[in-house]
């Protein structure tokens, strides 16, 4: 039974949201007497976000199930420092023009997931630019930097464990806890924001916002985090062997990321439900008890739900009828990868790479050692086949039941 009297802290509750709060009572009590604006900030170094901050958005969303309003921070101006949190090197900077460019196509996702609108609980879309590159140093200094000492700025995760494996924590990227502090300050005096959620490994930047505007403007504010978000495997979320799983069609094809769902480890499946879907909490239980071949319903149920939520309807669809046609045996659904062979053989090692099934040669030709790898439904076992397909017919790549791919003539 829950001990909250809010919507908003009740759904977090439930759903499996919630790690830790700053004075959960005080903020369930704000949020179930009036509309409460909460912000999540995201970098835009990429030109999309990934699985990994899939919890963080639908944070939002619930946010605004709730009646309360979302605000969406792009980084744009902390993007050119570099969050050093879980990082062991510096990272590259990023112009101005490429990080303009990473927010609008980041922006798509957001669309599909908050609804934009001018009502009270519409969500915005902001930039800590807009305030952040107005700031002069030595203001800042002067204004924020007495209620920061360095002696606690080095006991923070973010800074001791780069310091502790002896990697290099620039001067610039020290400096951007001070800047995230100093957002939420900001947001609140532009948009009286009064919550901010987040990762379990932003806590230390939400609580240094929270007491930055209690001593600048006297103002009390909250903070929400998340568990880290891991598969029951222990794999961090939204990392496979072969690479981030984008939210962005351009980045990953809408097959692909239906796959990743469907893929589900079963211990994971309520879980993720609970997380990534608006779908009943009886009715996942209901998903939950399912055992065996049945819990693959479940998963289905899963993949469909998040890729219509976060590539559309119509995308979910074909993606779903890709993996109908292609599991049953012969099928060639449209969606699966395609690589287009040029004049003349082409080895099978060069396919698996380019379908994006491996990522050298080496692992190529080990998936084929294994048996692993089916050309038309065949296994093979030469490493040095060559496949040549006719002109507008395709042969289908396996390996393992769960990628297929064509090689189109």
């Amino acid at each position: 039974m829950s001990t909250y009297s809010s919507d908003l802290l009740r759904l977090l509750e439930k759903r499996g949201y919630i790690h830790q709060t700053t004075d959960a009572h005080a903020l369930d009590a704000l949020a179930a007497k009036e509309i409460v604006p909460g912000y999540i900030g995201f970098d835009a170094t990429a030109p999309s976000l990934h699985v990994g901050s899939l919890v963080q958005i639908m944070m939002l969303r619930r946010l605004q199930q709730t009646g309360h309003k979302p605000i969406v921070v792009m980084g744009g101006g902390t993007t050119k420092i570099g969050d050093p949190s879980g990082k062991d090197e510096s990272r590259k900077l990023l112009t101005g023009e490429d990080i303009e460019a990473n927010i609008t196509s980041i922006r798509r996702v957001f669309e599909r997931v908050l609804d934009f609108n001018d009502g009270p609980t519409g969500a915005i879309m902001v930039n800590n630019d807009d305030w952040l590159s107005d700031l002069g140093y030595i203001e800042l200094l002067r204004d924020v930097g007495p209620h920061f000492t360095v002696n606690r700025m080095l006991t923070f995760d973010s800074v001791r464990l780069r310091l502790d494996r002896e990697q290099p924590l620039t001067f610039l990227e020290f400096n951007y806890m001070i800047l995230q502090a100093y957002d939420f300050l900001e947001l609140k005096r532009r948009h009286g924001c009064r919550l901010q959620m987040g990762g379990s490994d932003q806590w230390g930047n939400i609580v240094n916002g929270i007491e930055l505007s209690r001593r600048m403007d006297g103002a009390e504010l909250f903070g929400v985090t998340t568990p880290l978000l891991t598969t029951a495997d222990g794999a961090k979320m939204g990392k496979t062997a072969a690479g981030a799983v984008w939210l962005n069609e351009d980045a990953l094809p809408a097959y692909d990321f239906w796959q990743y769902w469907r893929n589900t480890d079963d211990r994971d499946v309520g879980r993720f439900l609970r997380l990534f879907t608006d779908l009943p909490l009886d009715e996942i239980a209901r998903f939950e008890s399912l055992e065996g071949s049945e819990i693959n319903a479940a998963k289905e149920v899963l993949a469909n739900e998040v890729t219509a939520l976060v590539r559309g309807e119509e995308a979910a669809a074909s993606a779903a009828a890709t993996a109908r046609d292609t599991f049953a045996g012969s099928g060639a659904g449209a969606d699966l990868p395609v690589h287009v062979a040029d004049a003349g053989p082409v080895p099978l090692t060069t396919v698996l790479n380019a379908l994006g099934f491996v990522q050298s040669n080496g692992e190529a030709k080990r998936k084929i050692k294994e048996g692993a790898i089916r050309v038309d439904g065949e296994v093979v076992d030469d490493l040095a086949l060559e496949l040549s397909p006719s002109p507008g017919s395709d042969i289908r790549i396996s390996l393992g039941k769960k990628k297929h791919g064509l090689l189109r003539g």
